[in-house]
């Protein structure tokens, strides 16, 4: 198998949000993007799968001399080779890398939240990072778009924390800060039973509204001239935007109910999106069809 049959298969087994979007590039944008989303997945299941978290920490350092090695000497993962490619063709920065394998030893350390600055910085490496290598992939012109990537990767990885609650505790991860689930009178234990109190209730409404607001700000910063290019991110905001509309239906108890929604679902706002999308790049006209997460 290729390097790049292995980052295909990786990628295409995943079920990921990140696969549908990526069926509308050409064929080296796609390339590259499943390079980058098959390392993505690698560091992942490390943080998720390896339960001694000294041989977790200890592949995961592994991968940082792997991307060193991406981009200064050989590398011998096929992920690796197949990212060395990819650093051909698109402008990536190496710290970026960097970045998201710290938030991959966040998860292994599962060390809680303090306060809310730990959680934004989290969410930047494990999902604004990703934003900003994709964009790179899929191209751009404005400045602009790199707080567009970052704002609609904390509004992605919000969604995420809301959805997997439930889950993340089982692991003992709590990424809720202390110092505001302290303010809501939410304890680690109401947490892992799930009793939907008014406190709890309050909390995750609290992390609603800042899941709003990061998809709201990425609305309001990506600019009319990178429009068409970023169509790729504007994919995938819209099917994780349907699985944060669909918890809100049952007021984020993800303890009772399923904040996913099926690969038929996904594939069918991808293709609502990029059908909406393509009339516009036809007729650039932002009033008849503004920019929005959510197609009818």
């Amino acid at each position: 198998m290729t390097p790049q049959d292995y980052c295909q298969q990786r990628t295409r087994d995943s079920g990921s949000s990140f696969f549908y979007a990526l069926n509308f590039l050409p064929d080296i944008k796609r390339r590259g993007m499943m390079a980058l989303y098959a390392f993505c997945r690698e560091v992942d299941d490390v943080a998720d799968e390896v339960k001694d978290q000294r041989q977790a920490t200890q592949k995961i350092e592994h991968w940082r001399h792997e991307i060193h090695d991406v981009f200064h000497a050989q590398p011998e993962h096929s992920v690796g080779k197949e990212l060395q490619w990819a650093c051909q063709h698109f402008a990536w920065d190496e710290e970026l890398f960097y970045e998201l394998i710290d938030g991959m030893l966040t998860d292994i350390s599962c060390k809680p939240f303090i306060k809310e600055s730990d959680l934004k910085l989290y969410c930047y490496r494990v999902a604004g990072v990703v934003g900003l290598l994709s964009i790179e992939v899929f191209g751009y012109q404005q400045r602009q778009s790199r707080h567009f990537a970052s704002s609609l990767g904390e509004a992605l990885q919000l969604t995420n924390i809301l959805r997997d609650i439930a889950e993340d505790i089982q692991r003992e991860r709590i990424y809720l800060p202390q110092q505001v689930r302290s303010q809501f009178h939410v304890s680690d234990q109401d947490l892992r039973e799930g009793n939907m109190t008014p406190e709890l209730q309050h909390l995750l409404h609290h992390y609603q509204q800042k899941a709003e607001q990061a998809y709201q700000h990425a609305l309001n910063s990506l600019p009319l001239e990178d429009r068409i290019s970023l169509r790729p991110s504007i994919i995938m905001a819209a099917i994780y935007h349907a699985q944060f509309e669909k918890m809100k239906t049952f007021d984020f108890d993800v303890w009772k109910h399923s904040g996913r929604i099926s690969s038929w679902q996904k594939i069918r706002i991808a293709w609502r999106t990029w059908r909406y999308e393509k009339k516009y790049a036809r007729q650039h006209d932002n009033v008849r069809y503004p920019l929005t997460w959510h197609i009818k």
